[in-house]
């Protein structure tokens, strides 16, 4: 996708990303949303994604990448909700091994990403990851994986699971008073493939009161570039 000249403000591609999806229960889900927020389910189940990827070349428009600020891994914890009418992703945590990324992210865009120690390694297509959070003040939380794609590239259409887990174009995020916040990103369609999984530990939605013990949904991309707009309230 070539993105418009229009309201882009920041550039960055996502490498080795795992979509790790439970279904959850819903009426406990819901209720952690702030108001103004709700609850998407599909097929009348709601779904808590944990994601981890690389970022690379992060940086404001116009601006080149900075060696040792512009990559960096990431993990978040997310689900699905429509806020203004509007359908998109909830990120109850976004950790990642970048300081000032944390602290912009935290002020600008009302994200709660928090400091983390985090190893990534990839090989013979295998992708390694752990990750401690590290931030004060804030629950601990604590992943670790492997992770791999298997099998070709697969359609995502319409109205299909996959398409409804990863097509979303609009985050949510509010701030310390309430007030919600969409941003808006552009990118092409997902290069999805099947993946597998070996977990070894989870503690990211322990902070939630829920447990992700169970197999979950897996799918792998391997690299995408996305392009960010500044956030717009939700009224």
């Amino acid at each position: 996708m070539s993105p418009t000249a229009s309201s882009w403000i920041l550039r960055m591609a996502w490498h080795d990303l795992c979509f790790m999806h439970w279904t959850v229960d819903a009426d406990a889900l819901a209720r952690t949303l702030p108001r103004g927020v709700t609850l998407q389910t599909y097929g009348g189940k709601a779904y808590l994604g944990v994601v981890p990827f690389r970022m690379s070349d992060v940086a404001p428009r116009l601006v080149p990448g900075v060696p040792g600020l512009s990559h960096f891994p990431e993990l978040n914890l997310r689900t699905y909700v429509e806020a203004g009418g509007e359908s998109g992703v909830w990120f109850y945590s976004l950790d990642a091994a970048q300081p000032l990324a944390v602290r912009l992210a935290r002020r600008f865009f009302h994200l709660p990403y928090f400091d983390a120690w985090m190893w990534v390694s990839r090989q013979q297509g295998v992708t390694r990851y752990a990750s401690l959070r590290t931030h004060r003040g804030e629950p601990p939380a604590r992943f670790a994986a492997a992770y791999r794609p298997i099998g070709a590239p697969i359609a995502a259409p319409p109205g299909g699971l996959e398409d409804w887990l990863t097509n979303r174009l609009n985050l949510y995020s509010a701030d310390a008073h309430g007030q919600v916040y969409r941003g808006r990103i552009k990118h092409h369609a997902w290069p999805l493939r099947r993946a597998e999984a070996v977990i070894r530990e989870n503690t990211l939605a322990d902070a939630l009161g829920l447990t992700l013990d169970s197999p979950p949904h897996l799918l792998h991309a391997e690299e995408l570039r996305v392009y960010a707009h500044w956030l717009e309230r939700v009224t």
